[in-house]
């Protein structure tokens, strides 16, 4: 049994190793104040009835992803935390589609009670709007 998994372990390192993996590491998060307001004040805004996104250019080559999500619009701790895992996980899924741009997505009081699905759904439309809106306008 010690040989199987021996085995096995090449294969676990390629796939470990493999540059397709949809990660979130630090690079890719916003994680400074002046990143988040610059986004805020020359960023664009987007939108629907769950979150709010504000698209900035950057220069990094990749997107980056800020989260801003209020006690008042979101509530208790638990709430907070299961709309940002919501949100880090739709932008792990959608990177490789996004342009390079730091993202700031801020929830909205509808989004508090919303099913997980839903959430998904509208996240997916926003990153589709970001790419296009990013595409036909020029560097900020």
């Amino acid at each position: 049994m010690a040989r199987a998994a021996a085995a096995r372990l090449p294969l676990l390192e390629i796939l470990i190793a493999s540059p397709l993996r949809l990660t979130l590491p630090a690079r890719l998060r916003l994680r400074r104040k002046g990143d988040f307001d610059a986004a805020y004040a020359r960023g664009r805004r987007l939108g629907d009835g769950f979150f709010a996104v504000t698209v900035r250019r950057n220069d990094v080559g990749a997107p980056r992803l800020g989260l801003a999500v209020a006690v008042k619009v979101a509530g208790g701790a638990v709430s907070r935390n299961r709309l940002r895992r919501i949100i880090r996980e739709s932008f792990r899924l959608h990177q490789r589609e996004l342009p390079a741009a730091d993202l700031v997505v801020s929830a909205r009081p509808a989004a508090r009670m919303a099913a997980a699905g839903a959430l998904r759904e509208s996240l997916a439309a926003l990153w589709k709007k970001v790419g296009e809106q990013c595409a036909t306008s020029r560097p900020s």
